[in-house]
């Protein structure tokens, strides 16, 4: 089984938009079961909503507007890449975080492509799977995976698609032997984030501390409704999911303070 590195890059916004990000670069190294790069392909993407770069996202990857400017469109694209991805079957998809995947999904359906490949393709979150190995609960850039590991990353400034999958494939290599595959996984789409399900849990641990048995509905009118908009009802669902997820965890228990010792007796 080959293994594929995959990183993308994709145009940010100044201000909040109902208008779709968009992905404008993939990058892609495919490794041999040796864990050798035997393969890349990289290409830029002609943005549809911002065809204009903004000055943020140049000064982070370096892309010239001209070289968008000049890129095929993303069904051009993305026919290039699955033509040189062959079956999915062939090869695990490794990513430094969720965002990849998602943003390719979001993108072939904006586009009115099929998305049943990327949903039967395997991948692995190797950040997780970092985090998991060095015992952190913090994200960490790739540079400082790289950094951490020994491997250099300090002159590494500009955020280039198919760079940024050649690092992500030297710390694969030096923490293949660490991880963790029984948590290869199928995308899934998810409509809450990481900070609304942060808000879930702490909750629940306020809640409890207050002696009260925490409820969905509790927390969803006193404490998401004033933060986060619930007009989703998909999102409404995953989150009282993962309320209910954490509320079957075990709780800890405080041990019982010690007894005072007893006086000793007098004669």
């Amino acid at each position: 089984m080959d293994y594929i590195i995959l990183d993308i890059e994709f145009n940010g916004r100044k201000f909040a938009s109902d208008l779709p990000m968009e992905v404008i670069e993939i990058g892609a190294v495919r490794l041999n079961e040796a864990l050798e790069p035997v393969n890349e392909f990289t290409a830029l993407i002609k943005p549809v909503y911002f065809a204009k770069l903004n000055e943020f996202i140049k000064k982070k990857t370096g892309i010239p507007q001209e070289g968008i400017d000049a890129a095929e469109s993303f069904p051009t694209v993305m026919t290039a890449f699955l033509s040189w991805l062959g079956p999915h079957e062939n090869f695990l998809i490794l990513t430094w975080g969720g965002e990849d995947m998602k943003r390719i999904v979001f993108d072939t359906r904006m586009h009115k492509m099929d998305d049943a490949y990327w949903l039967e393709a395997k991948y692995y979150d190797l950040l997780k799977g970092y985090i998991r190995y060095k015992g952190v609960s913090n994200d960490v850039s790739v540079e400082a995976a790289l950094l951490d590991l020994g491997l250099g990353g300090e002159d590494n400034n500009a955020h280039r698609a198919l760079e940024d999958a050649r690092m992500t494939g030297d710390i694969f290599r030096a923490v293949f032997n660490e991880l963790d595959f029984s948590r290869i996984q199928h995308y899934v789409d998810v409509f809450s984030n990481a900070k609304e399900r942060k808000l879930v849990k702490n909750a629940i641990r306020i809640i409890a501390q207050q002696k009260v048995t925490p409820t969905w509905a509790m927390i969803a009118e006193h404490v998401l409704s004033n933060k986060i908009s619930l007009e989703d009802p998909r999102k409404v669902a995953e989150l009282e999911a993962y309320f209910d997820a954490e509320m079957a965890k075990p709780r800890k228990v405080k041990p019982p303070a010690a007894a005072a010792a007893a006086p000793a007796p007098t004669e």
